[in-house]
């Protein structure tokens, strides 16, 4: 496993095209991976689609060829959505590692594992095939990667305890989010004694670019540190974690990371007590102030799960608009599966007679179903 905190995520390189992320600019990848190896890093983490299917190609280029392979370690995944029977399985493989030019991946993952995507896992029997990838010495570690509830990621760590190690989305904002579940899904990791990858630990840009409020809170107790960097080291304070993820799309973001991550400290309490804060001054611009207590979801006819709702709402409207892609969305359509849709609001009006904040309940389900579901 890997000896410095730092993970290098290849999801967001530097694009020589805005609008095509494919279009890698590899001249400054290659420069960044040089220097992150450097100064004593080793973990980098691609996917079958990143960077429009390119950061593979990527990796072997600035990486592979360049470097011995013994100084790094490579993580890739197999996603579900592009599995449609058993041979996908090994014609998705053996393509990665031709795109990667290595013979073997340190660390293999199933791939943003929900309730749909594990019931694909399971019925093309993934989780076999990949202790099978093991046993040949194709892959060192195997495990997933996460985005759903606590509650699922129980099962799955109880029925799979070959899982060496699961990947979670983890940062300050999402730590008590009702929808997201990031304190709830570590407790699980840890109860289950599994090392846990923090992906998502600045939430995809929007913790580097917090409410004036928020970053003056910051800026005063540590003039010289940067905002994101305040998201990575609390991520890696935490104890169960073997990595922290950081997507670096060009050579200043990648220099102030590695910088505070070659010596890392935790946090200490009273910065702790700060992150709270700031955690609290980000929520109060939250824009459908619910306080998550459920008053309103007892006696729902359709079975809306309403804060869970108005907890990703809030997510994803916080969100810096570069980011593209948000997992929000993914969350939503896997609490579909459980519950009823937002725009399954039959407009009874019981959630709003129960709700203690007084909310327009069901004008603000109308937004959410118009926000997640067209």
């Amino acid at each position: 496993m890997s000896e410095k905190k730092l993970g290098f995520g290849l999801m967001r390189l530097p694009s020589l095209d805005p609008e095509d992320p494919g279009k890698i600019d590899i001249e400054q990848t290659k420069q960044m991976v040089d220097a992150f190896l450097e100064q004593g890093f080793t973990y980098f983490d691609t996917a079958w689609m990143y960077c429009g299917f390119q950061s593979e190609n990527a990796v072997k280029e600035a990486l592979v060829s360049r470097h011995p392979r013994e100084r790094f370690t490579l993580a890739t995944k197999l996603h579900a959505g592009f599995l449609e029977s058993k041979a996908d399985r090994d014609r998705i493989f053996q393509t990665q590692m031709e795109k990667t030019g290595v013979t073997y991946f340190d660390y293999y993952l199933l791939h943003d594992i929900g309730q749909d995507h594990y019931k694909t896992y399971t019925e093309l029997d993934c989780f076999h095939w990949l202790q099978e990838k093991k046993a040949q010495g194709l892959v060192k570690h195997i495990g997933f990667s996460y985005h759903d509830n606590a509650e699922l990621l129980d099962l799955v760590l109880t029925e799979h305890p070959e899982m060496e190690f699961v990947q979670l989305q983890i940062n300050y904002l999402d730590w008590e989010s009702q929808a997201i579940q990031s304190r709830k899904c570590y407790e699980v990791a840890v109860k289950h004694k599994k090392p846990v990858i923090i992906m998502e630990p600045v939430k995809g840009g929007t913790l580097a670019n917090i409410p004036e409020a928020a970053e003056r809170l910051l800026k005063d107790y540590h003039p010289d540190w940067s905002i994101p960097s305040w998201a990575i080291r609390f991520a890696a304070s935490l104890d169960n974690v073997m990595v922290v993820l950081s997507g670096m799309s060009n050579m200043e973001q990648l220099l102030d990371n590695t910088g505070y991550m070659k010596d890392f400290q935790p946090l200490t309490e009273e910065e702790q007590k700060l992150i709270r804060k700031v955690t609290n001054q980000i929520n109060s611009n939250i824009v459908i102030p619910c306080t998550g207590c459920s008053y309103c979801t007892d006696g729902c006819p359709m079975k809306i799960a309403i804060p869970k709702y108005f907890s990703l709402y809030n997510a994803d409207r916080q969100e810096v608009k570069e980011k593209g892609w948000t997992p929000q969305g993914e969350y939503y359509d896997r609490l579909t599966h459980s519950f009823g849709k937002a725009s399954a609001c039959v407009a009874c009006g019981q959630c709003e007679r129960a709700c203690p904040q007084h909310l327009p309940i069901i004008r603000h389900l109308q937004e959410v179903a118009s926000y997640f579901e067209t």
